[in-house]
């Protein structure tokens, strides 16, 4: 029990800068879902069941133009899937004695950041490691997003649209550091946004609905990148 407190405490103190960082990403969607008509229940429970900021900007848009329940479900099931690696991976790492309500709990509180932090530390992963991360994360990321969505209310409206900004921010924060020491990469987004401009300019291809733009696009970049520049792996050296 007291190895499983100590687990925990630290989880709780390394998801810290984990926690300030959504924060500040869910102020921003709590924004953008209430330009969209969501209100503060609907959008806290949102963060709540999802834990994905991809995925929820994703939703937001496609509800925007009224996309169906099969297009936001095979976006989601796209821009998501790589939580389904992730888990599988964490799994060779956690305890031997970890039962199933463990791993099914340290599933559902995986997120890109919190698969960072976990799969980094040393030696065997006690679950309550992660429920400490998933602590002080998760309220973190539903209370930004009821700041958001509360602060779209009282805010002016030139301040609302100032703070949107953040998002186009994020994304490039997320991009750029990858991509400046690495050509490949950097050529895989270029070409992305390329085939992104083309899909909404184009005659025929922007007549394709929204939804089914992320899910064709993510795919076919995704699979041409896996097929001509596949990740090799170096033998281990004994």
């Amino acid at each position: 029990m007291s190895n499983n407190i100590r687990s925990w405490k630290n989880g709780i103190k390394d998801g810290i800068p984990i926690a300030l960082g959504y924060f500040a990403v869910s102020f921003t969607f709590g924004i953008v879902a209430k330009k969209a008509g969501m209100t503060p229940f609907q959008a806290v429970f949102m963060s709540a069941a999802n834990l994905t900021s991809a995925g929820q900007f994703g939703a937001l848009a496609l509800i925007g133009t009224s996309a169906t329940y099969l297009e936001m479900a095979l976006t989601q099931l796209v821009i998501n899937l790589r939580y389904c690696l992730m888990s599988c991976s964490l799994s060779q790492k956690i305890e031997a004695g970890s039962g199933f309500p463990h791993r099914f709990l340290v599933a559902f509180g995986v997120t890109d950041e919190i698969f960072g932090v976990s799969v980094c530390k040393e030696g065997k992963l006690n679950p309550f490691y992660n429920y400490g991360l998933m602590s002080v994360s998760i309220p973190s990321w539903m209370l930004g997003t009821f700041c958001g969505v509360v602060s779209g209310g009282i805010l002016p409206t030139r301040i609302i649209s100032a703070l949107s900004v953040a998002l186009y921010g994020m994304f490039i924060a997320v991009i750029v550091p990858p991509a400046k020491g690495n050509k490949l990469l950097a050529g895989i987004i270029l070409s992305s946004m390329l085939l992104s401009l083309l899909f909404a300019q184009l005659p025929i291809l922007s007549q394709i609905s929204q939804g089914f733009k992320i899910i064709i696009l993510t795919v076919l970049i995704a699979g041409i990148a896996a097929l001509l520049f596949p990740v090799k792996e170096v033998a281990d050296e004994r």
